[in-house]
């Protein structure tokens, strides 16, 4: 920071004089206090800088591994989940669609919370709204062939456990610290306040 334009810094600040720290909250030639939301600006930074770290030819690479990887990911899974879009390669995306689990009463969010005791983040459940039971699988580019394949195979053991003891992916997760939340409960009921005990 230059000299010059430290009295224009945002307020409130901590300011060190006299070997102790203190709280700047009054200074004419302030800006003023900073809000917490600017927008997309900070999403659009990190995107630009990371488009601009990989560069042309690394960006087009990346832009390949993340639909190769989505387009392997549809043709491990086809014979197990119903593929809402079939006719075409993905792009960046695959969506399946708990068609063939719902025989087993096995629903798009059991297989999404069962995805957590094998380690993996759910993926977006039910978008787009246009395909029922849908679960959009985007992997990217920075995912390995290994790593895929391990999210694979936990899909195809899941899509097993749907046909030969459904309930243990009904009750799913059994390895989190927190099990199965009933959702309904927590969107009628909202608490958006914190208590320290």
């Amino acid at each position: 920071m230059k000299e010059k334009l430290i009295p224009y810094l945002p307020l409130p600040r901590v300011v060190y004089k006299d070997n102790s720290y203190s709280l700047l909250k009054n200074n004419p030639k302030s800006i003023g206090r900073v809000k917490g939301f600017y927008g997309n600006f900070g999403v659009l930074v990190r995107a630009y800088t990371y488009m601009r770290a990989l560069g042309g030819d690394g960006l087009t690479k990346a832009t390949q591994m993340a639909v190769l990887n989505a387009n392997y990911i549809k043709q491990r899974l086809r014979e197990a989940y119903d593929l809402a879009y079939d006719d075409k390669p993905c792009m960046h995306e695959v969506i399946l669609s708990d068609k063939k689990q719902l025989k087993h009463h096995v629903k798009t969010l059991d297989i999404a919370k069962r995805l957590m005791d094998y380690g993996f983040h759910p993926p977006t459940v039910y978008f787009p709204l246009i395909v029922s039971g849908a679960l959009m699988i985007e992997p990217t580019e920075t995912e390995s062939k290994e790593e895929v394949d391990r999210f694979c195979d936990a899909m195809l053991s899941i899509a097993k456990e749907c046909e030969v003891s459904p309930e243990t992916v009904q009750q799913a997760p059994h390895t989190s610290p927190v099990r199965r939340v009933d959702e309904v409960k927590a969107a009628r009921n909202l608490i958006l306040t914190y208590k320290r005990e």
